[in-house]
């Protein structure tokens, strides 16, 4: 097998999927192969060195049949196996040289090397803790965006990350569909449950729920597709925007005058009385609120955006990041034609396409508008560019307006 088709063969294997995908690389560089004819003793029991075999404990005493991409014990000079391990055809089994056990771990699920403190922001955001298979448990950081809930974005980004890290590392995120359920504490951790709901050799689907006290409060529905050649067009044209060198920042716009913004003005008092934390996207809008010629009451936002500091390279990752990033402001396009209505606009549902391989650390734009909006659900459809005007991701999203309600004259005392 030469090192692409063993990287593609320990994709498949669910105790490695959630290291780094830059492991399998490496991993694949360095295992041995050993050959088994029909009959063949792989392990034998009491044999001195290998301990831990796969399901041992649950199916002691009993056969147990493993199947093509299973795991069954790891070197131990104090142990011994506890049952035979005896081929039933034909087999190929890897192993991984003891004095390279270490690329089994990393300092987080995206990088090797890097620390949750020396990466970027948005990475150490994205971080999940392995529980178990198919379990995840990730937390809100004290510095990580909060609007009185679990941002949104957190939410998809991070259910996405769990799905990630359940599927073969050739095969990317091509679109996604969620649904909020009820809001998250920021308080408390956020177990990602994920289910395999189908392992293809070109595709894979996974659902991703979102869990705290026991409650779901967000779940994702993903598919995930291995790259293959076929047919390219497109006809979406990036519009002609500032390039994002020439512009200022939401962060420099809110250190220097918080108030004068591109956003409503509802959105912009409050935030000049709010302490400002700095998020972990940058953010550059195209058309400052302050320019004659937009329209108040025109419902859309053009701005580029990229992830703030240097990512690991995860073409996963980036996608993550795109996701997470999707919901910052996009929401704030809801408000636009409604001034009197609640400030919030809570997300009720997020959908998203990813066309062709992207960059999150590179900027790129994102042009969303609101065609619609009734019975208090306001659709928003939007298209992300990257600088050489390649149409990468398609987004739409639904959020929730209440009107302000008045104060009932008839509720003050007449004493």
């Amino acid at each position: 097998m030469n090192t692409e088709a063993v990287v593609e063969f320990l994709g498949n294997v669910s105790l490695l999927q959630r290291l780094p995908s830059s492991s399998f690389k490496r991993i694949a560089e360095v295992v041995n192969f050993k050959h088994f004819e029909k009959g063949d003793y792989v392990v034998r029991e009491g044999e001195a060195g290998v301990s831990g075999s796969f399901h041992a404990e649950e199916e002691k005493g009993l056969e147990y049949q493993l199947k093509r991409y299973d795991y069954f014990g790891h070197v131990n000079p104090t142990s011994v196996h506890v049952a035979d391990v005896i081929a039933l055809t034909k087999l190929t089994c890897l192993f991984l040289p003891h004095e390279h056990c270490t690329l089994l771990q990393s300092k987080s699920i995206w990088s090797k090397d890097k620390t949750l403190e020396t990466c970027a922001p948005v990475e150490s955001i994205l971080h999940l803790e392995p529980i178990e298979l198919n379990i995840f448990q990730g937390i809100t950081l004290p510095d990580a965006p909060k609007f009185g809930k679990v941002y949104g974005g957190q939410l998809v980004g991070q259910a996405l990350a769990a799905a990630s890290k359940t599927v073969d590392s050739l095969k990317f995120v091509h679109s996604l569909h969620s649904h909020y359920l009820k809001s998250g504490s920021f308080n408390i951790p956020i177990i990602y449950q994920v289910s395999r709901l189908r392992d293809g050799r070109n595709f894979a689907t996974r659902r991703v729920d979102a869990i705290q006290r026991g409650n779901i409060i967000f779940t994702l529905l993903t598919s995930f597709q291995k790259e293959e050649e076929g047919f390219d067009h497109q006809e979406a044209m990036m519009p002609s925007v500032p390039d994002p060198d020439g512009l200022l920042s939401v962060d420099d716009i809110g250190e220097s005058r918080p108030t004068d913004s591109p956003l409503p003005l509802s959105n912009r008092k409050k935030v000049g009385a709010t302490k400002i934390v700095p998020w972990p996207i940058e953010i550059k809008f195209c058309v400052p609120n302050t320019n004659p010629n937009r329209k108040k009451s025109d419902p859309s936002f053009r701005y580029w955006f990229r992830a703030k500091g240097k990512l690991s390279d995860d073409q996963a990752l980036h996608r993550c990041v795109v996701a997470f990033a999707s919901d910052m402001i996009a929401t704030g396009v809801s408000l636009i034609p409604f001034p009197h209505a609640r400030k919030g606009s809570p997300s009720l549902s997020h959908s998203m396409w990813f066309h062709r391989h992207l960059r999150a650390d590179d900027w790129l734009l994102l042009v969303i508008v609101s065609p619609t909006a009734c019975d208090s659900r306001c659709f928003l459809s939007g298209q992300m560019f990257n600088r050489k005007g390649e149409l990468v991701v398609s987004v739409t999203q639904e959020v929730l307006l209440k009107m302000v309600t008045p104060p009932n004259p008839s509720a003050d005392s007449k004493l």
